[in-house]
């Protein structure tokens, strides 16, 4: 028994090496988006982001070649993953196209209007003109993918008799524009002025609904 014991002991450092090794890219990663969030891409440096995740300065380089591709590790993390789980949700859900605009994609904007995430958006927007690789990348993970499926929801309510066929869907773009609203306003506004950024995207998807709601149904609460 005691020889166990002292086997275990002897093999635990070599087991917290293995499994740090295993956890370093996501640890790299998010570094890189707090790093990225507080200084920008430009301003960001690999060894910067190596300090915050108290690794060697050139461990970055063995996982990400170059910041760019560091950048889009980060996407796929913190944006690409939260994007996926609500279409996931979209798909099997046995909710109303209406009560789930109301109820979980409202929530997931609101969610994301208020956390770190919407420091990528401000990046792109501040600094994406000087990197059209990253813009072109995120309209390709993200853009163009939550284009696809919310229209594929309005399809859907179409489908079901919920909602009257509009120009909406060929602008679903707009049940995301207040979102940048949102978030600008936080940005720069705020100190002047508060906005109620939830009463806002909410009041913007009822808006939505009553508009595109099929004539005779009634609304589907939240």
């Amino acid at each position: 028994m005691a020889g166990e014991k002292k086997l275990r002991k002897s093999q635990a450092p070599g087991v917290k090496r293995r499994e740090r090794k295993d956890t370093r890219p996501q640890e790299i990663v998010a570094a890189a988006f707090e790093e990225f969030a507080t200084h920008g891409y430009a301003a960001t440096r690999l060894e910067d982001v190596a300090a915050r995740a108290r690794v060697s300065k050139g461990l970055p380089y063995l996982y990400f070649k170059t910041k760019e591709e560091l950048f889009k590790a980060v996407v796929r993390s913190v944006i690409t993953s939260h994007f996926d789980a609500i279409r996931e949700r979209m798909e099997r859900t046995d909710l109303s196209v209406e009560a789930f605009l109301k109820g979980p994609f409202l929530a997931f904007i609101q969610d994301l209007v208020g956390s770190k995430r919407a420091f990528i958006a401000r990046l792109l927007i501040a600094e994406g003109h000087k990197h059209p690789e990253l813009t072109a990348f995120y309209y390709e993970q993200v853009v163009s993918r939550g284009i696809e499926t919310m229209t594929r929801l309005i399809d859907r309510g179409i489908e079901r008799g919920e909602f009257k066929p509009t120009p909406l869907r060929d602008y679903p773009q707009l049940l995301f524009a207040p979102v940048m609203t949102a978030i600008f306003w936080r940005q720069l506004f705020e100190r002047h002025h508060h906005l109620d950024t939830d009463g806002l995207l909410r009041t913007n998807i009822e808006l939505l609904t009553d508009a595109i709601r099929a004539p005779g149904r009634k609304g589907d609460a939240r």
